[in-house]
């Protein structure tokens, strides 16, 4: 447990839930709020602090809910308001904290406020989103480029303008610079923080704001053939511009008017030093911005130690680290990595310092799965096919059992399609196999909520004169006990010297037993972590 000034969001670590997948209450074949809650007590056997919930609002499903129609609903494909409720309400009674999306770049094109707004040039809430004149030639007013491929505007017929879309033209962006639009979406905020949302998650908030000039921006010249499209030009003019931090700080000051130290956390993908703007003068932005660096990074001891340092260099004083291995967005750990060293992710993940997030299914090594042309759901495989952008692989349902669907659904065909292993791939077996993925993820929350080295002690880097063998310490500056993380990122054993006597292995990612003291040197074995409790004084 962490000491007495942490916060739960430092200590703890969060679970991140994709509804659509997690568990399908009313065979629909689309996971809902009810089938959340009957896996509520899956999550605290896991042991995680908090699950965030990917949205649930009302939405037409372009983009699977982040094209919001009702920011103060529940989309019926999910249940109803009253779910929520009970979703929360039985959440913290088993002590899980709770997590919302929070969509505020866009809207959906649905949203009664578009809606007016396309009415006409004159409507009230005409500036509630970018609007512009054609260019000369009649074409979009400049160069910028949807994130989902093709042109970021989209031409209006009746009212003669285009409308800008950092995303799907289904998804139009809201124009943070009106006052009105402002106090509408931090009013959101109250809503749900009234219902007993613990805190949100902020997507694409390096999107908010535009230039205000609407000034092309400039070509990339690093761009080349297979690459995403919308990376044909370096976004200076359409992300991370400065009248985004005082629209962070204040969704802060409507998060810390309510009591139980709610947490903000912010999805910018953006270089470290950009990165840090995010936590806001005298951290007064996000606690959280994501850390997603871990996600690009060579699977290489030097190039991730070079990382941690130089990211745990950049951080404010004061400002907690975080770490992201996995999300709704990005291959699977097993399938990038590979079932091995993916054990070994899930050490480094749980051992550094700071708040780890787990995506759902990483606990249980699901992989990435192949879908066949005629079931792609994703828009962005739809707009730019055969780039291997699109992000269904890494959305197909929760394997619970090896019975019909999974567990997860009596629906004939889930809304996406199984993995051809979820037959002995599944929460079920792992539960019985003392050697599981998943009896690795549960003994390593277990370990870290047991020590305070982990959960929220200091760090430092150790060299130990081995290839391919990320390690530091961890320890609590309270009562000096000191930790060592030991990760063989490579295929070979590595031999590790000097420790002094009566250091042991608490834990090996192969979980099996190392019984005894370490004499002077241990030998690593392949794709293998350890952690080791160092005597004291070591």
């Amino acid at each position: 447990m962490a000491g007495k000034n942490f916060a739960w969001w430092q200590s703890g670590v969060i679970y991140q839930i994709y509804p659509r997948s997690f568990q399908d209450s009313n065979g629909d074949g689309v996971g809902d709020l009810p089938g959340i809650l009957t896996r509520l007590d899956y999550l605290v056997a896991l042991g995680v602090d908090a699950i965030w919930i990917s949205p649930v609002m009302p939405s037409p499903m372009a983009d699977f809910g982040y094209d919001v129609a009702d920011y103060t609903g529940i989309d019926p494909v999910f249940g109803t308001l009253g779910d929520f409720d009970r979703l929360v309400a039985a959440a913290h009674e088993r002590g899980l904290y709770v997590i919302l999306d929070y969509v505020p770049n866009h809207s959906s094109d649905r949203h009664p406020w578009f809606l007016e707004s396309r009415a006409s040039r004159s409507n009230p809430k005409r500036d509630w989103y970018i609007w512009c004149d054609p260019a000369p030639d009649g074409g979009p007013p400049n160069n910028w480029l949807s994130e989902f491929g093709g042109p970021a505007w989209t031409l209006d017929a009746v009212t003669g303008q285009y409308w800008y879309h950092a995303y799907l033209p289904e998804q139009p962006d809201l124009n943070w610079r009106n006052p009105q639009v402002r106090d509408a979406m931090l009013a959101v905020l109250r809503f749900w923080l009234d219902r007993g949302v613990d805190g949100f998650r902020v997507d694409a908030i390096h999107h908010l704001f535009e230039d205000g000039r609407l000034r092309d921006n400039p070509p990339n010249p690093d761009w080349k053939p297979g690459m995403s499209p919308a990376r044909r030009v370096i976004r200076a003019h359409t992300m991370d511009q400065p009248e985004v931090q005082e629209a962070v700080a204040a969704m802060r000051r409507v998060a810390d008017a309510y009591p139980g130290k709610r947490l903000l956390i912010g999805e910018a993908y953006l270089p470290i030093d950009r990165l840090m703007a995010y936590y806001g003068p005298g951290l007064s932005g996000f606690q959280l911005p994501f850390n997603f660096h871990l996600l690009s990074t060579p699977w290489e001891a030097g190039a991730i130690a070079a990382l941690v340092a130089r990211y745990e260099a950049a951080l404010p004083p004061g400002a907690w680290p975080n770490w992201v291995l996995g999300n709704h967005d990005r291959s699977r750990l097993a399938s990038r990595l590979g079932p091995a060293q993916a054990r070994v992710a899930a050490m480094l993940l749980m051992t550094l310092r700071g708040t780890p997030t787990i995506y759902q299914g990483e606990e249980i090594g699901m992989t990435d799965v192949p879908i066949p042309p005629g079931r792609v759901q994703d828009p962005w495989e739809r707009r730019v096919p055969g780039l291997g952008l699109g992000r269904d692989p890494v959305r197909t349902p929760m394997q619970w059992e090896a019975g019909a669907g999974a567990g997860f659904t009596t629906a004939a065909e889930p809304w996406l399609p199984l993995a051809d292993d979820w037959t002995s791939l599944n929460v079920a077996a792992q539960e019985r196999d003392a050697s599981s993925m998943l009896s690795l993820y549960r003994a390593l929350l277990t370990l870290r909520r047991a020590e305070p080295a982990l959960s929220a002690g200091a760090y430092g880097s150790v060299v130990v004169g081995a290839p391919d063998v990320l390690a530091y310490d961890r320890w609590d500056e309270a009562t000096g006990r000191r930790l060592r993380i030991a990760l063989n990122l490579g295929d070979g054993p590595q031999m590790l010297a000097g420790f002094a006597p009566g250091a042991r292995v608490l834990l090996s990612s192969h979980l099996d037993e190392r019984s005894g003291p370490i004499q002077g040197a241990m030998r690593l074995r392949p794709a293998e972590g350890v952690v080791l409790e160092l005597p004291a004084g070591a």
